[in-house]
């Protein structure tokens, strides 16, 4: 129904996976999406693919673990039309493991890519979209933000942190007509998931629906909470993990 025409977006970790799936979700609503990632060949074929299908993509790499590249990536996202519609903050890294052997480096990237790089884009392009009077940003987190899991400690911590900025954020800007939101998927079969193997199915098996979910079921999520059939929704987290918060 192409309600996203006009509507410019941003994608972190859009080269595969959820944010793939996210981008192209977007992109078939009608927006101009910019996939960032670090992969310039990967960002390309998703921006490729995109564009076979009719939409319209762009691609650019940065760094997120480095505050400098986040904000050069806010600046050239805010130059392509001159604005950004909708923020999807997806890149993450989930290294999982006893918190004993989590490294000072471990601890520090984790926090930079998940937590401190959505937090210097918000701040970059919220004023803006505060201006228009309109935006949306949405945060990707997951269901180990929500209750403990051993060994994923660093992982789900940093997420709950995002949740926080989630409801901080729809405080502070919703007023100015900035929807802040957030989807939190269960276990998805991504390429990230792939090591897990075996273990990402018993981890979905303790939901109703039993099973991974596909990439393109979040990014559902995501376009839902994007476009104004959402335009009451503020300050939510929507659970998109098979019904894990219910078994």
């Amino acid at each position: 129904m192409n309600e996203l025409v006009g509507k410019r977006a941003l994608v972190t970790g859009g080269t595969s996976g959820i944010g793939r799936a996210a981008a192209e979700a977007l992109a078939r609503e009608g927006a101009h999406v910019l996939v960032s990632g670090r992969d310039a060949v990967r960002g390309d074929a998703v921006v490729a693919a995109i564009r076979s299908a009719g939409g319209k993509a762009d691609f650019a790499a940065a760094d997120l673990a480095d505050a400098g590249s986040v904000r050069a990536l806010a600046r050239q996202a805010a130059r392509i039309g001159g604005h950004v519609d909708i923020l999807v903050n997806n890149a993450g890294v989930f290294p999982f493991g006893p918190t004993p052997d989590a490294s000072d480096q471990d601890i520090d990237a984790v926090y930079a890519v998940n937590v401190k790089a959505p937090f210097i884009l918000v701040g970059e392009l919220a004023p803006a979209m505060a201006a228009r009077g309109k935006g949306s940003i949405i945060n990707v987190l997951t269901m180990v933000a929500h209750f403990g899991v051993a060994g994923m400690a660093l992982y789900g911590s940093s997420k709950a942190a995002l949740s926080l900025l989630t409801k901080a954020w729809a405080a502070e800007f919703g007023p100015s007509g900035v929807r802040v939101n957030a989807v939190s998927p269960g276990p998805t079969r991504t390429e990230g998931t792939e090591s897990m193997g075996d273990q990402l199915n018993q981890l979905a098996s303790l939901a109703p629906a039993g099973r991974p979910a596909a990439p393109e079921e979040i990014a559902s999520a995501i376009s839902y909470l994007a476009g104004d059939e959402a335009s009451f929704v503020h300050g939510a987290v929507l659970d998109v993990d098979g019904g894990r918060n219910a078994a």
